[in-house]
């Protein structure tokens, strides 16, 4: 079998779509299916400096990645998205699929411009389709009426949250099977002798929360605890502390990581803190850090909630920076309990969203797209 992803924005900047696709491709060729990544891609160099103010992935991508051009930032669901809007995309995806004859497409945010839909009125094969989102994504308004049409041609959906199948049910209908995001498990990972770092992973974007814990911060500065940034850029943070009138004082601003930097940084620290502010239809970040045995602290928003228990960690109410500041002190202070939720965290990973796991639903899934 032959599958082809794909994904409406760049593999160079990553992000919860992508970092699932390209999971996802990995998985798929374990269990022996063969996989194409058909997504954006933005080459190192002044060009791509000027377009995106954020670092992306250094190098280019790896052979699975079939490259359909560069992306711009489109705000959108509080968040800033790098979607492919080139039209020069659209004769290279069509290529693509006529070239490489695919068994089956499996397109990503099928609303979201213009891969995925063009994907949809392109193909003539069977399809499947996976819906990330919660809440109301901006170009919905005025996806639906253009190209809503194309959803009739999934032949099957899949959600990675219930979250996310509230979200598309309303305009997407039919049903939908929920399979969640998976997660890599790393081997030798302990859930205790951990250094004296806290870690929030994620981009400088509004709805991910990092000015909350910045405000938090000052609480728990004196611990003797650093607080480890990764993901967002560095100036950006800087550029927050100052209108925060803070300091840089035991903060690491680390900017962009690779996977296996921020399985090192996981692995390390006590715990990750996830401050979101809501429209998170799963909580990427939260079962990455699970699978290197580190509990979690996060808001008490719906896609958290189907994660996260006291079991594994901690939930405290959305933008509030004093009850995140003691759920964190709290969770430290308690070693021997720290440890536990870690290990709790570690097994969920194992039994819940391994990719090995997941990617046997997905080959079943399309097996029966297949068939029927």
């Amino acid at each position: 079998m032959k599958v082809g992803i794909v994904v409406p924005y760049s593999w160079s900047f990553g992000g919860g779509v992508v970092d699932h696709a390209v999971a996802q491709a990995r998985a798929l060729e374990a269990v022996g299916i063969e996989a194409r990544l058909l997504i954006g891609n933005d080459p190192p160099g002044s060009f791509s400096r000027i377009l995106h103010p954020r670092q992306g992935r250094p190098g280019p991508p790896p052979a699975a990645v079939i490259p359909l051009g560069r992306s711009v930032i489109v705000p959108g669901n509080g968040a800033l998205s790098n979607l492919v809007l080139s039209p020069r995309a659209l004769p290279q995806l069509r290529r693509s699929l006529a070239r490489e004859r695919f068994d089956l497409v499996h397109v990503h945010e099928p609303l979201a411009p213009m891969l995925s839909p063009a994907a949809l009125a392109l193909w003539d094969g069977p399809s499947v389709a996976t819906f990330h989102a919660a809440g109301d994504s901006a170009w919905r308004r005025f996806a639906e009426p253009l190209w809503g049409f194309l959803l009739g041609r999934i032949d099957l959906r899949i959600a990675v949250s219930e979250q996310a199948r509230l979200a598309a049910a309303p305009y997407a209908g039919g049903d939908f099977e929920v399979i969640p995001n998976g997660v890599e498990i790393p081997d030798g990972i302990d859930p205790g002798d951990r250094s004296d770092r806290i870690v929030f992973a994620g981009r400088h974007d509004p709805r991910k929360g990092l000015p909350v814990l910045l405000r938090a911060w000052p609480q728990l500065r004196g611990s003797g605890v650093r607080l480890r940034v990764l993901g967002a850029d560095p100036l950006a943070v800087r550029l927050l502390l100052a209108r925060l009138r803070m300091s840089e004082e035991g903060i690491d601003l680390l900017g962009f990581v690779d996977d296996e930097t921020l399985t090192e940084e996981l692995a390390a620290a006590r715990l990750l803190v996830a401050p979101s502010l809501g429209n998170e239809s799963f909580g990427m970040v939260i079962t990455r850090a699970f699978a290197c045995a580190a509990p979690v602290v996060a808001s008490d928003i719906p896609g958290y909630r189907e994660i996260l228990s006291e079991k594994t960690g901690a939930l405290v109410p959305p933008d509030d920076p004093g009850a995140l500041a003691d759920a964190i002190a709290g969770l430290l202070a308690d070693e021997p309990g720290r440890a536990e939720r870690g290990r709790a965290a570690r097994e969920q990973a194992m039994t819940e969203y391994a990719w090995p796991l997941l990617a046997r639903r997905l080959a079943d899934c399309y097996e029966r797209v297949l068939v029927g």
